[in-house]
């Protein structure tokens, strides 16, 4: 039996260990982007640093999307040149020449409650990057996907620092798998 599709006034939820997620998170994608049936091109902004484990949940989905990703599926942010706190403003300005009014994913970890470690959560309306440090940084997307990857509440730069990068890691396998496959079915729709 299929999960509910949130409402996406809240963001659908799902523990990276649940043996569904990818699928969870992928049907959740799928019914955010139907909400834009105007955009044809499809990208996916990974947002965070490879010089932080926890923050490098989204390089790695990046890197993950930029291996084996349908060829209409543009990807910003990997391991080799990820998208950050320095470099957003300027990702944004070259993503907007490239592309004609794209929908985009934005994915990228946050730090949460304990009890909410290791889950994944997927919602409508723009990522604000940088919230859980206290970064002012522009919205990205339209659609995001964040990862919970540690506790928030005191000396988070020292917290991200000191993520296990195996939650990181299995996390980042579950977001490039629901977004493969949901790119791959929004590029069959568009054809």
């Amino acid at each position: 039996m299929r999960e509910p599709v949130p409402s996406f006034s809240s963001p659908g939820r799902v523990k990276y260990t649940h043996p569904s997620a990818e699928y969870r998170c992928a049907d959740w994608l799928q019914q955010a982007i139907h909400l834009y049936p105007q955009t044809s091109e499809l990208a996916c902004v990974c947002v965070g640093t490879d010089r932080s484990t926890g923050d490098s949940l989204g390089p790695l989905v990046g890197s993950q999307l930029e291996k084996s990703s349908p060829p209409f599926l543009r990807v910003y942010g990997t391991l080799d040149e990820p998208v950050h706190a320095v470099n957003l403003q300027s990702t944004l300005i070259k993503m907007k020449r490239e592309l004609n009014n794209p929908l985009v994913i934005a994915v990228d970890a946050c730090l949460g409650q304990l009890s909410s470690v290791g889950w994944i959560q997927v919602g409508n309306g723009p990522l604000k990057p940088g919230a859980g440090v206290n970064k002012q940084l522009p919205e990205v997307g339209q659609v995001h996907i964040t990862g919970i990857v540690n506790v928030a509440g005191f000396m988070e730069y020292f917290v991200l620092q000191n993520t296990r990068l195996s939650i990181v890691m299995k996390m980042a396998n579950v977001i490039s798998n629901a977004v493969r496959r949901v790119a791959i079915h929004h590029g069959e729709r568009v054809l």
